[in-house]
């Protein structure tokens, strides 16, 4: 359980980086998207913006768990295990969310289509974060 919260909070601080980097990157090369944010849907309230920034360290932790359990399948160099845990993680628990958002929610498909993007980036780098601090068995 150590070795899961601790590989858990390593893979958050580096997806707190991985978030703060898409932000700015999104502001500056693609105005229009981050444009889009500003609409009524996504009124931020500050009694909750620590979900926000808490959001990193929940999605490190529970893909550190979810990496505990299922490490032994992924197969392949390192690389190819951290892209293996990515597309699992977007295919399976991101893309029904997105779809169930687009579907209900007044938002772009280019807007659905970079949190896919993040959550592939993430479900990667994640993957990779693991495979030093929590590598598979051998």
């Amino acid at each position: 359980m150590k070795k899961i919260l601790l590989s858990g909070l390593i893979a958050g601080v580096v997806l707190m980086a991985l978030s703060l980097a898409g932000l700015y990157v999104t502001f500056w090369f693609f105005p229009g998207i981050a444009m889009q944010y500003f609409d009524p849907a996504f009124n931020m309230q500050e009694s909750r913006i620590m979900i926000f920034y808490l959001h990193p360290f929940v999605i490190g932790i529970a893909l550190s768990w979810f990496w505990n359990q299922y490490k032994d399948i992924l197969k392949g160099s390192f690389i190819t295990k951290g892209i293996e845990f990515g597309v699992i993680y977007a295919l399976v628990a991101s893309f029904p969310m997105i779809w169930l958002i687009y579907s209900a929610m007044n938002v772009s498909f280019v807007m659905v289509t970079t949190w896919f993007v993040l959550a592939l980036a993430q479900g990667v780098v994640a993957g990779l974060v693991f495979e030093k601090t929590n590598p598979i068995n051998k």
